[in-house]
């Protein structure tokens, strides 16, 4: 039973959000514009609903265990300093 009424809600809760979401961009929002937020959280979100795509690294960490090494890439990168106009340099403008 109780699986059953979190499945409604998360199925009412998607839903909803396909329906209600409005961005600056009307392309964007939506169902993708929620699984950006939920899933790569509120920045990638964000980017997404501004026009800019998802990043593969960011995409790979929803595969269970083989996310565990993009986690560490993303970290290594942090520690050696990479910002942003290092990753507009290396993957481009629609990225970062």
């Amino acid at each position: 039973m109780r699986k059953w009424m979190v499945s409604l809600m998360v199925g009412m809760l998607l839903a909803g959000s396909t329906l209600t979401a409005s961005a600056m961009n009307e392309n964007r929002g939506g169902l993708m514009g929620f699984i950006a937020g939920c899933c790569f959280g509120m920045r990638a979100g964000a980017d997404y609903n501004d026009g800019k795509e998802i990043h593969w690294r960011e995409w790979v960490r929803i595969i269970p265990v083989a996310d565990i090494f993009f986690v560490i890439w993303n970290g290594v990168d942090g520690v050696n300093g990479m910002t942003t106009a290092d990753y507009t340099k290396a993957y481009g403008a629609s990225f970062f």
